[in-house]
């Protein structure tokens, strides 16, 4: 089974016993101090719409929904941050890896407080992941990167097979857009009107999860993001014959996964509420089905 849990992460990784996970990728709020807030739409064929198109045919723009939430943790963003990244070194197994993706925000202190939990010697690179799109200021250099910290449990125990972010890459390789065999990637973000798009406002293209899923685990192995957003790298692990667990609290990046994995059976959905958490000696079925999970 895989598991997705709609609940705060913090209990769900206490649930979880030491040196169970292979591989951890998460993608947290970047603490942007502002609403992140997404739109989709449909045009339609109609006599009052109000865009006009080939051959003076007038069409009907239909709001689809709004996907948002809030992205301001403020300075308490390392403080919410500290236990949850303690519990991800605590499951990490010997020779797992952690990827932590946040942007130029909050970057430099991350760093500072990874190396406090797992070790400077634990740091093994920094990703760059450019991209080409976002608008223009006049007044600075405008961000068009994010960057993704890797840390591992033992620097002379990780496994990393990098043949196989090679093979995936394959004669793409030199394409702008893929992912290249560096520690500076170039790929696009989900475009628009791709079948990849889900309408979560932060979603994170597979061409960005997938080489570090490949790289860094193997069939079989146990992938954990617990700030799962729309759910891509349960869609990779799916992909590759990887287990996963997922944990997202907001109920719209539930309701995406939901109509994501729709027909995937394999899934196991669990609601978590606090009360299944105030008694550690009783932690009922959500507590269960974690460690079984894991021990898996």
């Amino acid at each position: 089974m895989n598991y997705i849990y709609h609940s705060d992460n913090l209990p769900v990784l206490e649930s979880l016993k030491n040196e169970t996970i292979d591989l951890v990728y998460i993608d947290p709020p970047f603490n942007t101090g502002k609403s992140q807030r997404r739109t989709q739409v449909r045009v339609k064929q109609s006599e009052n719409g109000d865009r006009i198109g080939f051959q003076g045919q007038r069409y009907e723009t239909v709001n689809l929904g709004t996907q948002e939430y809030s992205d301001n943790l403020g300075d308490d963003f390392l403080a919410f941050m500290e236990p949850r990244l303690s519990e991800a070194h605590r499951i990490l197994k010997s020779h797992g890896t952690l990827y932590f993706h946040i942007d130029y925000r909050e970057v430099h202190y991350c760093k500072l407080l990874l190396d406090s939990i797992f070790g400077k010697e634990c740091f093994v690179n920094e990703i760059i992941w450019a991209y080409d799109y976002g608008g223009k200021s006049k007044t600075r250099w405008p961000a068009k990167h994010d960057n993704i910290l890797v840390y591992v449990k033992d620097p002379d125990r990780y496994y990393f097979n990098g043949f196989g972010v090679d093979r995936l890459l394959g004669d793409e390789r030199d394409e702008p857009w893929r992912v290249s065999s560096s520690d500076v990637w170039w790929h696009t973000i989900v475009p628009t009107n791709g079948k990849e798009k889900t309408g979560y406002p932060t979603q994170k293209p597979r061409g960005i999860v997938e080489p570090i899923i490949l790289a860094s685990s193997k069939r079989g192995d146990v992938v954990l993001d617990f700030f799962a957003g729309s759910g891509t790298t349960g869609d990779c692990c799916l992909t590759l014959a990887r287990k996963f667990i997922l944990i997202d609290d907001n109920k719209q990046a539930i309701d995406v996964m939901r109509k994501r994995f729709h027909n995937e059976r394999s899934i196991k959905w669990n609601k978590v509420t606090p009360h299944m958490y105030e008694n550690s000696s009783s932690n009922l079925w959500a507590h269960q089905s974690a460690r079984k999970m894991a021990s898996s």
